[in-house]
């Protein structure tokens, strides 16, 4: 079964400022970071989300209980235009009796398989993760 297509629609608001609209939600893209998060800040919004949601959904069905789960994205850009991502660190927190080679795993399986979000970016960034038991 296959997904529905993922539909954007952005209005310009000024600036380089953007009214985004996803499924009736409606958020701001700021070139600038101010009114809302710039493309890139989203993209890596996107990342760390979609690698969170995997983590948890795969934790879950593995019936280890967590009790909180954080993770930080650090993004590296060239310096170069168009400045994208060349190094991206990834550090999740868990918080719980969860075993160290669960986790492990579930980040594996996210980065492996299931996160859309990494599978659609350049494959040539660096994508180092880490983790910790809390």
């Amino acid at each position: 079964m296959s997904k529905p297509p993922t539909v954007a629609e952005l209005a310009w608001t000024g600036d380089l400022t953007f009214a985004a609209t996803i499924n009736d939600i409606t958020f701001t893209l700021d070139s600038a970071g101010v009114r809302g998060p710039s493309p890139v800040g989203a993209l890596a919004s996107a990342l760390a989300g979609c690698m969170s949601m995997d983590i948890a959904h795969i934790l879950t069905r593995g019936r280890h209980p967590f009790t909180g789960l954080a993770v930080r994205l650090v993004g590296e850009r060239q310096k170069d235009d168009p400045h994208c991502f060349s190094h991206i660190t990834l550090h999740v927190a868990v918080q719980g009796a969860v075993p160290a080679d669960a986790v492990e795993r579930a980040i594996a399986l996210s980065r492996e398989k299931y996160c859309s979000v990494w599978h659609s970016m350049r494959q040539d960034i660096v994508l180092t993760t880490s983790f910790e038991i809390r």
